[in-house]
Parts: structure tokens; C-alpha cells; sequence
């Protein structure tokens, strides 16, 4: 499924307009991306959670000269299922 499906599925559901549906989606993912640039958690009841995760600094090579790199530390989003959702999947 796609951005488009879900928007497509959304003015099937309620009944707006396409450019509503597209508005409502992306402020969602919006909030959602600036939530977790500042360091905070979206939680979403039934469905899963948003954290922001935080990987390590190491060494790696790389793999077309086998030299060995450094890999800075850095943050990553992180999901986790909910129950509804795990639930859903099964």
C-alpha cells in the first residue's frame, strides 16, 4: 500500500476531498517526524509506537576495498507494534 492508497482510502471512509485527505495524511506524518526530531515519543494506542533509537559509533569496512571506516554514532526512529496491530497480522 502506498501514500496514494491511504489517501484514496481515506475520501472513500469519510467523504472529504482528495486535497483534504492529502492534508490530514501529511500533517500526520508531520507531526510525527517533528515529534521524533526532537528526542520525543509518539504513541498511538492499539495501533504502535514512534521512539527514537540510538545506535552506537563502530568501525566497518568497506566491502568493495575492504578498508576500514568509521561509522559515527547517530539516532534512528524506531517502531514497535502494538497489540491491535500484532493482533491484526496474525
Amino acid at each position: 500500500m502506498t501514500k496514494e492508497d491511504i489517501i484514496e482510502a481515506i475520501v472513500k471512509k469519510i467523504a472529504v476531498s482528495k486535497k483534504d485527505a492529502t492534508e490530514a495524511l501529511n500533517t500526520v506524518i508531520e507531526e510525527i517526524t517533528k515529534t521524533l526530531s526532537k528526542g520525543g515519543d509518539v504513541v498511538l494506542t492499539g495501533f504502535g509506537s514512534f521512539k527514537v533509537g540510538h545506535r552506537a559509533a563502530r568501525e566497518g569496512r568497506n566491502p568493495k576495498t575492504g578498508e576500514k571506516i568509521k561509522i559515527p554514532a547517530m539516532k534512528t526512529p524506531k517502531f514497535k507494534a502494538g497489540k491491535g496491530l500484532k493482533d491484526a497480522v496474525r
